[in-house]
């Protein structure tokens, strides 16, 4: 979903993907008949498919637009509003109002870097007065160790729309890939309300389950609830895409959505299109899907940990570095909830963990958003690189 400057996905201490990125929405992952948008709690929960370009989409007709998505049981479209700073020309109220009148939800998605926070937040409120249901932040590569950039940004945005607003953050499915990426700041109280990994598991080169298991292991510890992302890019396997279809009926996901519009071919349109109404025989979601932490363990992963550990009144810093006093106040929240005493965070902790209002760093306050990786505007986590890129850069794809 990045433009072509951008390197997206990951494989290695926390995820995401780039330019052929998508969010995910259940109803055509489902098989849901009938129109989503007036039943719906959030957009998200209906099918949806991504358009980077309008121009490349059914010929940029909102007419022909709309036809080709309710014929093939796309409810919600995400198109593209702008890039950085930069609004896009191409997401207007007129292209929102003619597809509203045609049935469908529009949700508008832009591209963040993370340098100008503000004016990014300005173009995300910009698209929400323009008609669109809801909004997504791309945030990817560039916005590794912007810790500080990232509160402004949810700061700024949250001063401009309502809170009650569906807005979502879309990025690198396999969170502990990424230990420098603000995923605890997008994700967390005050931050964006919805969370669309971009599950690409045919350009990760992973099976479909593998990465199923992978994203919700390590997003699941977020309060946002997930929506995840498929593809039809890259040409995946058309038993792929229903063997995804159906893994979010079995992991309870309510929602799926693709990318993208303009490199579906007419086979994986028609798969889209075919109703699935049944799970994986055998996968489920599971109690024990959960990141395990030891001392030595670092990531966003532990910086949310550990403003978990804070709001549960344990004196520690947060570094997202798993050190001492972390297994300290981990033994001791253990001990506390009639835990066995081990200081290390695993299933077992993490569902008494979550039940717990973080208190959590105002990293905007503490240093310009500008120069997010200087010390002291945020944890020590957020120099380290990313453990892997798994998805080529945009221009590649």
């Amino acid at each position: 979903m990045a433009t072509a400057a951008l390197l997206a996905g990951l494989t290695g201490t926390l995820v995401f993907a780039g330019p052929s990125g998508g969010a995910a929405a259940a109803g055509g992952g489902t098989g849901t008949a009938g129109g989503g948008s007036a039943g719906s709690a959030t957009p998200y929960r209906d099918d949806g498919m991504w358009i980077w370009y309008v121009s490349k989409s059914a010929g940029g007709n909102p007419t022909r637009i709309a036809r080709k998505a309710r014929r093939h049981g796309i409810e919600t479209v995400y198109i593209k509003s702008s890039d950085g700073s930069t609004a896009w020309s191409q997401f207007t109220p007129a292209l929102v109002a003619a597809l509203h009148a045609s049935g469908l939800r529009v949700c508008a998605w832009q591209f963040v870097y993370g340098v100008y926070p503000g004016a990014e937040a300005r173009r995300g409120a910009e698209a929400v007065s323009e008609g669109a249901d809801c909004l997504v932040v791309d945030a990817e590569s560039t916005y590794e160790g912007r810790y500080a950039a990232a509160d402004a940004f949810v700061d700024k945005l949250r001063r401009k729309i309502e809170g009650s607003f569906p807005t979502a953050l879309t990025s690198f499915p396999f969170v502990d890939y990424h230990p420098g990426l603000p995923y605890s700041v997008f994700l967390g109280p005050g931050g964006l309300r919805f969370n669309l990994p971009q599950l690409y598991w045919h350009t990760i080169g992973v099976g479909v389950g593998e990465g199923y298991e992978h994203t919700f292991r390590y997003n699941r510890i977020y309060p946002s609830p997930i929506y995840p992302l498929g593809q039809t890019y890259d040409n995946p396997p058309i038993r792929q895409i229903q063997k995804f279809r159906r893994m979010a009926i079995s992991y309870e996901f309510d929602g799926v959505s693709w990318w993208s519009w303009q490199e579906t071919n007419r086979r994986e349109w028609r798969a889209l299109k075919h109703p699935v109404t049944k799970g994986v025989a055998g996968v489920h979601r599971s109690g024990g899907l959960y990141p395990q932490l030891a001392k030595g363990s670092r990531g966003d992963v532990v910086v949310w940990a550990q403003e978990l550990l804070r709001g549960a009144g344990y004196s520690v810093r947060v570094t997202g570095i798993y050190r001492h006093k972390t297994v300290r106040a981990v033994r001791r929240f253990q001990l506390a909830n009639g835990l066995p005493g081990v200081g290390q965070l695993g299933p077992a902790t993490w569902p008494a963990l979550l039940r717990v209002d973080p208190k959590m760093v105002d990293w905007s306050r503490r240093g310009s958003p500008r120069s997010a990786k200087r010390s002291g505007t945020a944890p020590r986590s957020a120099s380290l690189p990313a453990v892997r890129y798994e998805i080529p850069p945009p221009r590649r794809r």
